[in-house]
């Protein structure tokens, strides 16, 4: 029987992000051998990303493995790896083993190399963080380009992980055939574009040369975002989610600024390794460089490799994990970004109304209009509800997963003119999330206020001296007109408006408050109508064109425009783009 004295103390750096992060103390839950969960899920897994450190301290991920059983516990505390691998261009393979591929064991003498792992089954979510020293290793070669790595470690460290962030993949072997496309200090056009549809990839650190790390970094496609590409200037960041919070890897940045990355194509193959220095953003300093964000991680590369074709597996797309956030994105890839003061504004919500059973109208006004920014017709506002939603730390919450890593910033376009209001401004909203629920259910009485962090966007409709232009609007789509409606020649106007019948109160207020819109507008109206009620009827009487039906490309055909602005679900407007393809097209990219 073996005895096990458990070392649940923190280093330097995993105390530093506690202390700065203000997470409660608490024990280190590292297990200090292989336990029994480790080896399980070790053998089940098809996958096993390490990292190792270089000769000049650098470290270095990969991803080895296609189906279960390739790595296994083979004595108590051993591990053995035996799989296909890319031996010509794998950074591990190369540290690890060398160039020889003859076959011949490699026996570690004295303290082995240090390896990081982390065991994953993305199929079913589960995951083991490993931590050793390699005791042997071989790699002999069978083809071109490829070998057999037989790698042994003694695990000195072991951690379970949540599921959060994993995307589910299906992995299926597959006999690579490995082609170094670029080393260059500036990524290829293909390298970019793998890590635009990217949805996880692996991350290696170290605490000095006494431990690694190794863990996977997960979200929806395209959450690692690219700073700079130049030649011989490449930097990526990445935000960090709410977790665990156990910053082992960051802790480990902290002590250690290092990181090792491979990013895996699981449907080619292709493989971009990269390693580089490391800078963590907290708080105001991550929210400058990437919205909607208190923690992010900046990764100065210094050496890559993107190899085609040099992973030993496939994989098929699952379903996405449901804690992922929206993409963040980069403060500099908006061309008109948030514009807010350096001294808070709140607004107070003095007014409501609403309109149907999931539209209504907020009227809020700013205590010292002159502090914050003037916005113009078309602009958007972002408002924080952080101070009245956010209910503190949960690591995982099921019934409501995607509000772990809500900020509570949201942004609204302004339905309403500064001129005509000044210090006041309105929002024409649906029902749709947890803020515009709160907002719906606030008594007007009770006095919320809301930080305004600023205006911004530019979604003008522009009108030339006699030129015609037309408008494609979906539901509450159509407030950014309501600002600007008085500004345009509404006989030069075309509206083409899709609503549910539900909503046919917000049609009727909408003509109500823009004398002139209605005789501009067919209106067309999906769901069953009430033919008899009162709202219906005053649709009827204002004089706008109705159809009892979707929108088709003949009624856009039978149109002829300068421009046509959409305003749309995504969905209508990938159609809409179908439909109007050669003609001038505008529309609002609602990325912020």
């Amino acid at each position: 029987m073996a005895f096990y004295e458990a070392d649940s103390s923190w280093h330097a750096g995993e105390e530093e992000m506690h202390k700065l992060l203000r997470v409660p103390a608490r024990d280190n839950p590292t297990q200090p051998y292989l336990t029994p969960q480790a080896a399980n899920t070790l053998i089940r897994a098809p996958l096993i990303a390490l990292g190792t450190l270089d000769d000049e301290g650098r470290p270095w991920t990969t991803l080895w493995g296609g189906e279960a059983g390739f790595s296994r516990a083979i004595a108590q505390g051993i591990i053995g790896v035996k799989t296909t691998v890319d031996r010509e261009y794998d950074p591990v393979v190369k540290v690890l083993l060398g160039d020889k591929a003859d076959g011949e064991v490699v026996q570690v003498q004295g303290t082995g190399k240090m390896v990081s792992g982390l065991t994953i089954n993305l199929e079913t979510r589960k995951r083991v963080k490993l931590y050793g020293r390699m005791v042997a290793g071989a790699l002999a070669a069978t083809e071109e380009g490829i070998g057999e790595v037989q790698l042994v470690v003694k695990i000195e460290q072991s951690l379970g992980n949540c599921p959060k962030y994993l995307n589910k993949k299906q992995i299926v072997p597959h006999i690579p055939q490995p082609k170094l496309v670029s080393s260059d200090l500036q990524l290829t056009q293909a390298a970019v574009e793998l890590l635009a549809k990217a949805d996880l990839f692996f991350i290696s650190s170290s605490n000095h040369e006494s431990d690694m790390d190794c863990n996977i970094r997960g979200g929806s496609p395209g959450f690692i975002r690219i700073l700079s590409n130049a030649e011989g200037e490449v930097t990526l960041v990445y935000p960090e989610y709410s977790g665990n919070r156990l910053y082992q890897t960051l802790g480990n940045l902290r002590t250690t600024p290092r990181a090792g990355l491979v990013v895996p194509d699981f449907e080619t193959g292709d493989a971009l390794y990269i390693t580089g220095t490391t800078e963590i953003l907290v708080g105001k300093d991550a929210a400058e460089v990437i919205s909607h964000t208190n923690l992010a991680v900046k990764i100065k590369v210094e050496a890559t490799k993107f190899i085609s074709d040099s992973l030993a597996f496939r994989g098929h797309n699952g379903e996405f994990s449901p804690y992922n956030p929206p993409v963040r994105y980069l403060s500099t890839e908006t061309s008109h970004g948030i514009g807010g003061t350096e001294k808070q504004i709140h607004a107070k919500l003095i007014d409501k109304k609403i309109i149907t059973p999931t539209i209504a109208r907020f009227r809020f006004h700013i205590a010292d209009p002159g502090k914050t920014s003037k916005w113009k017709p078309g602009q958007y506002v972002a408002l924080s509800f952080a101070d009245e939603l956010d209910i503190g730390y949960s690591h995982m919450r099921d019934d409501d997963p995607k509000s772990l890593n809500d900020d509570f910033l949201r942004t609204f376009t302004v339905s309403s003119r500064q001129d005509a209001l000044d210090d006041q401004f309105e929002i024409t909203i649906r029902k749709v999330g947890v803020v515009t629920d709160h907002l719906f259910k606030f008594n007007v009485r009770a006095e919320l206020d809301v930080p305004v962090q600023g205006f911004g966007g530019e979604f003008i409709v522009g009108q030339g001296e006699g030129e015609n232009v037309a408008f494609v609007a979906g539901g509450v789509g159509i407030t950014p007109l309501l600002a600007q409606a008085q500004d345009l020649d509404l006989s030069r106007l075309y509206l083409f408006w899709t609503n549910r019948a539900d909503d046919i109160p917000l049609v009727t207020d909408t003509f109500d408050r823009i004398p002139g819109l209605a005789e501009a507008t067919t209106v067309f109206v999906t769901g069953k109508v009430n033919t008899d009620s009162e709202d219906w009827k005053r649709l009827v009487a204002s004089g706008a064109k109705l159809e009892t039906r979707r929108m088709t490309v003949e009624d856009v055909g039978s149109y002829s425009a300068s421009r046509w602005y959409l305003c749309t679900g995504t969905a209508f407007r990938a159609t809409l783009l179908k439909w109007l393809e050669g003609k001038m097209v505008l529309f609002e990219d609602f990325n912020y």
